[in-house]
């Protein structure tokens, strides 16, 4: 039989769980339903700025809905990932909060400000690849020269841009897409230290941000008629963290429910 709790005595930091219709507030129950510690990392004014806004309970609505379904501890952390310096703190609070780190997921992503070729300007692809890309790599530095186990885990997440074109996101695409690209050699080198890389690339999940006539749009093209939801791509991303998954590294795995891209 197995564990219904596969994670008792493991620490996770979640990265992006700003937002309890979002992806990374899923995850972050998922690990911590599985018996997880969670660590939450959230940045309010990123959603805040954007047309679908922040939660309205703010970052205390999602802790507190991460802790009830929690067996471990819950702590939280807000920070701004376009910093350069703020993946080590947020490693390093992770650390400080629970004396350890086993499972790290990279789900925080900038969106919005973007656009096709003809509007990208400088400012407009280091921002995109200051959160999207650089961050979570320094967040998988940090992670690792911190982890001391034998069962680590990392997860990134990409946006299958390699599927498919992403009209009017080249910034976005570039720096979701290079999270893909080096995955394969994290994980060759993290591999010997006991620790696992992998990508998942969701697919379209229904997150708020949606207006109502991209929703029924985008439905018609999936099989089953309706977008992911936030939980369909959060089972894999902790069946990922679990022993269960040990044997898989290096790869890029799409969730995507059947999306059709015709």
């Amino acid at each position: 039989m197995r564990e219904p709790q596969p994670l008792l005595g493991r620490v996770a930091l979640v990265t992006g769980a700003s937002r309890r219709v979002g992806i990374g507030y899923a995850v972050a129950r998922r690990l911590a339903e599985y018996g997880a510690s969670v660590f939450v990392h959230h940045f309010v004014p990123h959603d805040a700025a954007l047309p679908w806004g922040a939660d309205p309970g703010g970052p205390a609505a999602v802790v507190e809905g991460v802790r009830e379904v929690a067996s471990a501890e819950v702590a939280d952390l807000s920070a701004d990932l376009s910093d350069p310096s703020a993946p080590a703190r947020v490693v390093e609070a992770a650390v400080a909060a629970f004396g350890k780190l086993d499972i790290l997921v990279c789900n925080q992503a900038r969106s919005g400000g973007d656009g096709p070729l003809s509007a990208m300007d400088a400012t407009m692809l280091d921002g995109h690849y200051a959160v999207n890309t650089r961050a979570s790599i320094l967040l998988a530095k940090e992670f690792a020269a911190r982890f001391s186990g034998d069962a680590g885990r990392i997860v990134f997440m990409t946006s299958g841009q390699d599927l498919g074109p992403m009209r009017g996101e080249v910034a976005y695409a570039a720096s979701k897409g290079a999270l893909a690209s080096i995955t394969a050699t994290l994980a060759d080198e993290l591999g010997e230290a006991g620790i696992t890389v992998n990508t998942v690339n969701p697919g379209p999940v229904d997150t708020g941000y949606a207006p109502p006539d991209v929703v029924t749009a985008v439905s018609a093209m999936f099989p089953s008629g309706r977008w992911g939801e936030p939980d369909d791509p959060a089972r894999l991303i902790a069946w990922l963290t679990t022993d269960e998954a040990r044997w898989i590294t290096g790869q890029v795995i799409n969730s995507e429910g059947g999306f059709r891209r015709w």
